[in-house]
């Protein structure tokens, strides 16, 4: 009897940390089962006056909980791990100091050592006109608030002893593969690099000519690796995890995303969760401009095989309806009433599913967007008659897909052959207000029946590398 062939993804997202186990079955249409699957909540938000920053032993201690919520006897059998997580983000830590490995109830655990705060996708530091004063990078990418280079250009200017404090420097998920593998350096797959700027794509480079003539600490960048590679083996047994186990190099959250529901090349996959993103690929051989426009709201992300994906990334999703929430609760509290935020989304979202259309717009670019990172939110058309609770519920979840529709609009998927759009993400999930107001805006078959996510497609890429090696 052939061996069971089961692997371990992990995606640690903006808000949460989510684990997954799966199987190779043939027969089973994807190819694949999920056997078993945990989140948990990060809760990591750090106090940080500059921008927005997370608690990187919050995130590890949502990783523990997750494993060892899994089935300790799958565990055993896990053949590979594959991790993905927040893209653009960027944190640091000392080489030999990044994490101390302890005793856990089963089996060795590891916990941050000297590592900084991440700095996540959503900081805020660096303002227009910093970004206007650095370097043009030879990369077919903007960059923008948020993106890893730019981070370490704020900190050289404006705090450059926290720089020198470390010799690392990776995304979250990227000192996860480092501190299971016992890496001697940060290793960073094109997918991730891209996101931090200053990446050529075509190379398969970062722009180091460029980087230290503007003073930059290039020795703080990751190297390269391919995506879907092996990043090294795991150093320690790890929640019944064999000793040995091979990890892939980290993922971006987006790829494996995608990867994880994209059937056919004629497929786009919405991702509504924290922020937004709408995906699809190019045909093989596609290059993109490799001058970057600031206004482009479309970008061209690495994929698998030296692809790239086609992205309309939106700031504004789930977010946007978790500020809102927050921002009815606090009324209350400021009227002396006590409601959970729970509460108030659920009749929230009742009321506008009640409320089939309205004449109320709100453009909820509250946090911007990195092709107009000045743009602020507004409503307008406002009557009396659209001041209910539906009405305006109705408005913003209609708002947050208008405003992805007018960065990557319908004719323009089906221009370049788009013919299903797959719907997968927390807020969408949840929200069937959400859900009619894409198949209003993208008039498409829409499938949202798949549970769509990043773990599962960072498992996938180990379970698939896995059964190629089993058949070469």
């Amino acid at each position: 009897m052939a061996a069971r062939v089961v692997t371990l993804g992990i995606d640690l997202g903006t808000t949460s940390v989510k684990a997954a186990l799966l199987e190779a079955a043939p027969g089973h249409p994807p190819g694949f089962v999920v056997l078993a699957s945990c989140a948990r909540a990060a809760r990591a938000e750090a106090a940080a006056p500059q921008g927005q920053e997370q608690d990187v032993s919050r995130i590890i201690q949502a990783l523990n909980e997750c494993l060892a919520a899994l089935p300790r006897q799958l565990l055993q059998e896990v053949c590979g791990i594959g991790v993905s997580g927040q893209m653009h983000g960027v944190m640091f830590w000392k080489t030999d100091q990044g994490c101390e490995w302890r005793e856990g109830r089963v089996s060795p655990v590891f916990e941050p050592g000297a590592v900084s705060h991440l700095v996540t996708w959503q900081d805020g530091r660096c303002s227009s006109g910093f970004l206007a004063s650095l370097p043009q990078p030879e990369s077919h990418l903007n960059v923008a608030s948020g993106f890893g280079c730019a981070t370490i250009f704020w900190l050289l200017k404006n705090s450059p002893e926290l720089l020198k404090s470390y010799d690392a420097a990776g995304t979250i998920h990227d000192y996860v593969v480092a501190m299971l593998c016992g890496l001697p350096r940060s290793l960073m797959c094109d997918q991730n690099a891209a996101s931090w700027g200053y990446f050529n794509t075509q190379s398969q480079s970062w722009n180091l000519e460029i980087l230290r003539a503007s003073g930059f600490p290039v020795h703080l960048l990751p190297d390269i690796a391919e995506a879907g590679s092996v990043a090294g083996r795991t150093s320690h047994a790890w929640f019944e995890i064999p000793k040995g186990t091979p990890v892939g190099v980290a993922l971006g959250d987006l790829q494996a995303s995608v990867y994880s529901c994209m059937a056919k090349r004629t497929d786009a996959v919405l991702n509504i969760s924290t922020s937004v993103q709408l995906a699809t690929s190019m045909p093989s051989g596609f290059q993109p401009a490799q001058t970057p426009d600031p206004a482009a709201p479309v970008t061209y992300f690495p994929y698998f095989d030296r692809t790239y994906l086609a992205v309309a990334a939106s700031l504004n999703g789930g977010n946007v309806l978790a500020t809102f929430v927050h921002m009815l609760v606090q009324w209350m509290m400021d009227l002396g009433l006590e409601v959970e935020e729970s509460t108030v989304y659920s009749r929230m979202i009742q009321a506008a599913a009640q409320q089939r259309d309205t004449c109320l717009t709100i453009t909820p670019t509250v946090l911007g967007e990195r092709h107009l990172p000045d743009q602020l939110a507004s409503v307008t058309r406002i009557s009396s008659s659209d001041l209910t609770l539906g009405h305006v519920t109705r408005a913003l979840c209609r708002g947050i897909v208008q405003n992805l529709h007018s960065m990557l609009p319908f004719h323009q998927l089906k221009e370049w052959g788009v013919e299903r759009v797959i719907g997968s993400g927390s807020a969408l999930s949840r929200n069937e207000v959400l859900k009619q107001e894409v198949q209003r805006a993208f008039p498409f078959p829409v499938s949202f029946g798949q549970d769509v996510d990043a773990a599962v497609g960072a498992a996938l890429v180990m379970l698939q590398k896995n059964l190629n090696q089993r058949e070469s």
